[in-house]
């Protein structure tokens, strides 16, 4: 069911709001351009900056645009385990298919407090959790002895794993079986980690690029690894310039230029520079995308 080219959606907004309008034609078309699922309110989605109404009221709209055409697995992370709960019994009561539960920023956890951490919103709620372990940006980095542990849960049945280690693919998938669900978090090594096993990629770069990311990954899982070549030597410079300054600042601007949004991000977040904006302007060009964003 979770597999594929999974955008992490960004939040657009107007005038300081979530745009409404924006965010419900942007749900429309990644599904009409081959999404195999979406992600409301993960990082891409400022979840950190968006008032919890926000947050919830994000969620809900992607479930009732996606209408159960594709799988919605809902940002449910915080470095609060009660409002991680709150968040995750939410997501259920309004038809999350899963959700997305970042490792616990800031106070990091010991290994032991990560696992009790999931462990206590596996016991509150019963809904599919997905584990996104990301250490660059919460310094907490669940080991796969920890996974192990929390893949023998009820409702844990994967992992977004963002750390840009292959080697971690091929582990976790040894150690916590084949019906574990492993995707992955970082768009420029999705190739390698769908060779280690991997199943698909929630991925920044599928917001602006969604029918070139869901034919990567048809490719990936369809073991033709040549075609997924091609297409990530296509899109390799994109997932480059959309990292040249913190996500979500590029992706939101180059999401605005096919009309979602007017690219802006909240502080403590500033606006990206015009020298990041041109690399963003010449990878979508590279990309083809520039015809694709004047076509819509």
């Amino acid at each position: 069911m979770f597999k594929g080219s999974i955008p992490a959606l960004i939040t657009p907004f107007k005038d300081g709001q979530v745009d409404v309008s924006a965010f419900t034609r942007l749900v429309e078309w990644q599904i009409e351009q081959g999404s195999h699922g979406l992600v409301p309110v993960g990082t891409t989605g400022e979840s950190p900056t968006v008032s919890s109404e926000e947050h919830k009221r994000v969620v809900e709209i992607c479930i009732e645009t996606a209408n159960k055409r594709v799988p919605v697995i809902a940002g449910a992370g915080s470095n609060s385990t009660a409002e991680a709960i709150d968040f995750a019994r939410h997501a259920k009561d309004v038809g999350a298919d899963a959700v997305l539960v970042v490792m616990p920023y800031y106070n990091k956890p010991t290994q032991e407090g990560l696992f009790r951490h999931f462990e206590a919103i596996n016991d509150a709620v019963d809904v599919p959790i997905v584990l996104y372990n990301v250490p660059s940006r919460t310094v907490s980095d669940m080991q796969v002895d920890t996974m192990t542990r929390c893949a023998a849960l009820k409702n844990v049945i994967g992992v977004k794993d963002a750390t840009a280690d292959m080697a971690r693919a091929s582990l976790e998938r040894l150690a916590c079986g084949p019906d574990f669900v492993l995707l992955s978090g970082e768009d420029g090594t999705a190739l390698g980690f769908n060779a280690h096993g991997g199943q698909g990629c929630i991925s920044v770069t599928a917001n602006v690029a969604p029918a070139l990311c869901a034919e990567f990954q048809n490719a990936c899982q369809a073991g033709d690894f040549i075609k997924a070549l091609s297409i990530q030597d296509q899109l390799m410079p994109l997932h480059d310039a959309l990292f040249v300054e913190t996500n979500p600042g590029p992706i939101k601007y180059a999401v605005s230029k096919l009309g979602f949004g007017d690219g802006a991000t909240r502080l403590p977040l500033a606006p990206i520079t015009d020298v990041t904006k041109a690399q963003v302007d010449k990878a979508m060009r590279q990309a083809g995308l520039t015809q694709a964003a004047a076509a819509e």
